[in-house]
């Protein structure tokens, strides 16, 4: 059997966990990490291949999925429809306010070059967009609620970043106990954005940068920061290095809902994570698998974690799915 080739473009946290999830899986192989940095500056885990973004599309023949490991904020909205020209493609596009536009621009571009994309693929949206799905699918009478963290959020981390006068940022997304203790008493309480969650960014600043206007900035920061009650602290690197230098993360779907005679229902799928991009890395691996699949079928265009059947992420037939899973 043919190996699924991989590329990885962009290496970072989630590059390094597709890197090292590809070494777990054995009917895959990775071609190499395409970077926007000087190639040979790049040190990889395992010591794999290192190309430049720029000369990717010499590599079209070589790589049968193309994993973009950018960040959502201003990365993937450019770079997801630019390499859905020359590859097939996944991403873990994660503002979930514009997946709809991203979808839109990847699904013209993937569609006209003959190729297949997936997008927003991950944890959330990805696995837990899939339980929100069945759980209001099966109880169509009642509320869905998901909670995050506590934990590292990547997206959010990267905003933070990102942001003049920054040197270095993390942000952890905190869920609100009692709200989570209202919702398992089955009274389907309603909930604000701000009642669920809050979020605390830990910020090591440029010498010099306005601290006021960089906490001004991060809180006002449209779809990541202006619905929740945000805090800010200014740390020294000293201290971010020594305390902030894990990404956990983790959360939870649940749908409080009521069947026959109102009696009441809950769902409730839980995720706690060690570490946030490696697992993300493991559930973009297992769709290349299902996007190899799909593509051999002749499937062009965008998708997203509701059009994939669960068979195609599996290494087993579907023989063995019946057998053992079922």
């Amino acid at each position: 059997m043919n190996k699924i080739r991989i590329g990885i473009a962009g290496y970072g946290n989630l590059g390094k966990g597709v890197e090292l999830a590809v070494r777990q899986n054995d009917d895959m192989e990775l071609v190499g990490v395409f970077t926007r940095r000087e190639p040979s500056t790049v040190k990889t885990v395992t010591g794999c291949n290192v190309y430049s973004l720029n000369e990717a599309e010499k590599y079209q023949n070589d790589v049968d999925v193309m994993i973009i490991c950018g960040g959502s904020a201003t990365d993937l909205p450019e770079q997801t429809p630019e390499l859905a020209k020359l590859f097939n493609i996944i991403d873990s596009f994660d503002t979930h306010a514009r997946i709809p536009e991203h979808f839109a621009n990847v699904d013209r571009v993937a569609k006209e070059n003959n190729h297949l994309a997936m997008i927003s693929l991950g944890w959330d949206p990805g696995l837990f967009s899939l339980n929100r799905l069945y759980a209001e699918s099966i109880l169509p009478d009642g509320k869905t609620y998901t909670f995050w963290g506590k934990g590292v959020s990547q997206g959010h981390s990267d905003a933070i970043r990102r942001v003049d006068g920054v040197k270095r940022g993390i942000q952890y997304t905190v869920p609100v106990e009692d709200a989570m203790n209202a919702v398992r008493s089955e009274s389907m309480p309603e909930l604000s954005t701000r009642q669920k969650h809050t979020r605390e960014c830990w910020v090591v600043a440029e010498d010099g940068a306005d601290l006021a206007k960089i906490e001004e900035t991060i809180k006002g920061m449209k779809n990541y920061f202006d619905e929740y009650d945000t805090t800010v602290n200014f740390i020294s690197e000293e201290e971010f290095d020594a305390v902030h230098n894990k990404m956990p993360h983790g959360g939870f779907v649940m749908r409080s809902g009521v069947t026959g005679e109102n009696t009441h229902q809950m769902i409730e799928y839980s995720l706690k994570l060690e570490s946030n991009p490696e697992f993300t890395a493991s559930v973009l691996i297992c769709y290349a698998r299902a996007l190899s699949r799909l593509r051999a079928e002749g499937a062009t265009g965008c998708k997203t974690a509701f059009d994939i059947a669960p068979a195609y992420l599996s290494k087993l037939s579907p023989e063995e799915l019946r057998a053992k899973m079922l």
